[in-house]
């Protein structure tokens, strides 16, 4: 056995076998609970958890991806079920898989994620709630009834005829799930859906509850192949593509989920679009549900510390193990004990996660009206009215145009225009231009994402007679040069009047090239003018760049601080020094929310119980590890820092300074290490070499923090050194210290 080979099984004993046990314990409870919410055998969702742990594991794209029976079709399952039979509905599920199968060959995985997420998302409450809906009878005693409006009907009859031991024992399985998260991590090993049931099943045996038994017919040994439906073929084709692109989409949104969850190798889409359809052909062909990704599972997963496909393939071998030699088993559990199950699970799928994520886009009527649709109408009137509305919204953003005007207090008239400039917005457009005084100067900032000619002539004609009229019109655009472009072939007007070039505000100040008098005195947007005790010049400059931001950058990132606005989740923590020519952001390409930074003269981390003591370098650390969970720190240092030259110089160039001077003596590491492994006499690159040994002194002494040190240990935590070039522009990854040095301090 190869060192590789051994090293893999080594990787598989280690976090895949463990992980695979922990996703089984889940699996097989829900596996039940969503054929008895689609109608089905209940052993036809054992045997789709095993081919999609088997089949859609080895041959799927996704290496942590668990699929199986998905909640999201049971309401498709059922009604095919209740129209075709259940034999008939295993011949769609194999036609579906078919289909997904020759969509993956033809690598047609990328369009399905052209679906807006909030029809998805909608789609899985609607199916939550009418689910919920449904078993809750069964809980109550009774039976579910043909829609969702019927059970809503019939609940208060129902809730007047409560049988005893029947709600006892699906009040007890909903509250072992609701109080399972709270317990101790060591009890939690044990998956929530697993302990419920055996509560349940335990407690009503031992009372000897009047309770209803599962019927486990239907099993292995019981399969018969598959049959043609019978009916109209237009609507037997819509039901295979129902199915088909349903299942898809959920698997493929799925493994783009679950690549945010892990370092491992991304999805290939189109295999796994491929393997989800053998697994289908095989579940329907064995009497199986149809099966896609499931998040639950997924998730699970990953955070049981699966590495590879085998954690879910293995899985599918203990649920079949356990279908084959353990089955009569699941005769204990009682069916109002399922159905409450079913229960919790229907009301989790109506995340307000999802609905906070989709707000933040403006996309909470397609939520909505997805949601109510599934409900109301049922799945595909759902997913089609979701679809319908997302396609108007979209149609209604590429058509919509803000105009807002105002007077300036120097008499200057400031119109913005944003949105897509069509002929739709023309009459709007010209309306509002045209209440703007007859000569005024006016300061037009085109915020555009396109411009059409009707929009463009409609701008241009109405330029021409202002400045007919003794008016003044300047032009600025933020994007693209929509009307620059177009105006370059209007021989009509001057070359010299055309708009300046794309705006550059990410450049230092005295590199930009603004007009003066444009923006001297616009509104402030609540941000306050100097006061005293500051150099005016400079406050001028801030407050400018202030009222610059509310005016071009903000209306474009307000989506994203919106949805950053209720938490921040950083994944790195980001030590450098406080020179201004560091500009964390722009050196990493990283944008809001993506790092937890903390700045000071020299990008020095004392160590623990260091002189002088300095709680702020420690309370960053802290909370960025324990509260923040960064998954990496990074130290950046740069050429020519100020505080190495004042450590080069022995506190000389830090003069008179007495904060400073104490400051550096966090420093003092770094300087002993450089001078004792310096190879050569020190010359004029001294100042930028001890940069760099800085930046790994730091690395080295943030492992003198003792939760900082495990979390590397464990893997949870990576250190990274940078230099930052200045006069390169360049940044550089700085290597740790080899061992041999790290132990000499």
């Amino acid at each position: 056995m190869d060192v590789v080979t051994q090293s893999r099984l080594l990787s598989t004993l280690r976090y895949d076998v463990p992980a695979s046990l922990v996703v089984f314990l889940i699996a097989v409870p829900l596996s039940l609970g969503i054929s008895m919410a689609s109608g089905a055998p209940l052993a036809a969702g054992l045997i789709a958890a095993v081919v999609g742990g088997i089949v859609a594991g080895a041959l799927g794209g996704s290496a942590v991806q668990v699929s199986g029976p998905a909640a999201g079709l049971s309401l498709v399952v059922a009604d095919l079920v209740q129209t075709y039979g259940w034999r008939a509905t295993c011949m769609i599920t194999l036609l579906a898989g078919a289909v997904q199968l020759v969509l993956g060959v033809f690598r047609a995985a990328r369009a399905a994620l052209a679906v807006s997420p909030a029809v998805v998302h909608g789609m899985l409450a609607g199916v939550g709630v009418v689910i919920a809906l449904s078993q809750l009878h069964v809980v109550l005693g009774g039976s579910s009834q043909r829609s969702a409006l019927a059970n809503i009907m019939e609940l208060p009859a129902q809730l007047a005829e409560m049988h005893g031991h029947t709600v006892a024992v699906g009040l007890l399985t909903i509250a072992v799930l609701a109080l399972w998260t709270r317990l101790p991590k060591r009890v939690k090993v044990v998956p929530a859906p697993l302990a419920a049931l055996l509560v349940a099943a335990l407690t009503a045996y031992v009372f000897q509850w009047d309770v209803t038994r599962i019927d486990l017919s239907g099993t292995f040994g019981d399969w018969q192949f598959p049959v043609v439906p019978q009916g109209d073929w237009e609507h037997i084709v819509a039901a295979v593509l129902l199915v088909a692109l349903l299942a898809g989409v959920e698997s493929l949104l799925c493994s783009v989920a679950v690549d945010g969850m892990h370092t491992g190798p991304r999805a290939d889409l189109d295999q796994e679009l491929t393997g989800q359809g053998v697994a289908n052909m095989v579940s329907g062909a064995l009497g199986g549900l149809p099966l896609a990704g499931v998040i639950v599972r997924s998730t699970a997963n990953v955070q049981a510390g699966a590495r590879s496909r085998w954690s879910t393939i293995l899985h599918g071998s203990w649920v079949l193990v356990f279908a084959l030699g353990f089955g009569w088993t699941i005769k204990l559990i009682p069916v109002e004990a399922l159905a409450a199950l079913l229960v919790f699970i229907g009301v989790q799928m109506v995340n307000l996660g999802h609905v906070r994520k989709v707000h933040g886009h403006g996309e909470v009527p397609v939520y909505v009206a997805t949601m109510a649709a599934v409900i109301l109408l049922g799945l595909a009137e759902g997913v089609l009215a979701g679809l319908a509305l997302a396609a108007l919204l979209a149609l209604r953003r590429l058509t919509w145009v803000t105009v807002k005007i105002h007077e300036m207090p120097d008499g200057r008239w400031h119109a913005t225009i944003c949105g897509s400039l069509t002929f739709l917005g023309v009459p709007r457009l010209t309306h509002e231009l045209r209440a703007i005084p007859e000569g005024a100067a006016v300061d037009l900032d085109l915020n555009i994402d396109f411009m059409d000619n009707a929009a463009f002539e409609a701008i241009h004609s109405w330029r021409l007679g202002h400045e007919r009229l003794g008016g003044t019109v300047d032009i600025d655009e933020v994007h693209d040069e929509w009307y620059a472009l177009a105006a370059s072939g209007a021989r009509t007007y001057p070359a010299k009047s055309l708009p300046k070039a794309p705006d550059r505000s990410w450049l230092p100040w005295a590199h930009r090239n603004h007009r003066p008098a444009r923006h001297a005195t616009p509104p402030t947007h609540g941000v306050t003018p100097p006061t005293h005790g500051r150099p005016a010049s400079v406050e001028c400059q801030l407050t400018a760049g202030a009222r610059e931001f509310h005016r071009r950058t903000a209306p474009l990132v307000r989506p994203i601080f919106t949805e950053l606005a209720h938490k921040q989740q950083p994944s790195h923590l980001f030590i450098t020094c406080a020179d201004s020519r560091v500009v964390p952001s722009l050196i990493t390409a990283s944008g809001p929310g993506d790092l937890f930074t903390v700045r000071n003269i020299g990008n020095l981390v004392p160590r623990r119980g260091a002189e002088p003591h300095d709680d702020s370098m420690v309370a960053a650390i802290e909370y960025a590890t324990q509260v923040l969970s960064v998954h990496t720190i990074t130290v950046c240092g740069h050429s020519g820092c100020g505080a190495m030259a004042g450590l080069l110089s022995g506190g000389v160039k830090a003069g008179s300074l007495p904060g400073l001077r104490r400051w550096l003596r966090h420093g003092h590491h770094s300087l002993a290490r450089f001078v004792e492994n310096a190879e050569e006499p020190l010359d004029g690159r001294a100042l930028d070499q001890l940069c760099r040994v800085n930046v790994q002194q730091q690395l080295e002494n943030l492992r003198t923090y003792r939760k900082v040190d495990e979390q590397v240990r464990d893997g949870r935590l990576q250190l990274v050194g940078l230099y930052f070039d200045i006069g390169a522009a360049q940044v550089h990854i700085v290597p740790p210290l080899p061992p041999t040095l790290a132990v000499k301090i």
